[in-house]
């Protein structure tokens, strides 16, 4: 496969990364937390926006084992509310 962005600044802080620890009891408030700080990275979002319209599709990568309760999810529901 080959990565034609690579954004590891979109990725939820050290901080809160540790303290989800991917225990799914933490998901809402990961979830809530992490939607907070993608607020903040406007441009970020806006270039993956950019390189899907380029490219015509968009896949996220993510190391965790969990499909259902992992940041690309959330960054995924972003980016899709965006879009309406």
């Amino acid at each position: 496969m080959k990565i034609d962005l690579w954004l590891k600044e979109i990725a939820p802080s050290n901080e809160l990364r540790k303290s989800f620890g991917h225990y799914t009891q933490k998901w809402d408030e990961f979830r809530a937390k992490y939607t907070n700080e993608l607020k903040e990275k406007k441009d970020l979002l806006s270039l993956i926006k950019q390189t899907e319209q380029e490219k015509g599709k968009l896949t996220l990568i993510y190391a965790a084992k969990d499909q259902k309760h992992n940041n690309a999810v959330v960054l995924l529901e972003l980016l899709t509310k965006k879009r309406h």
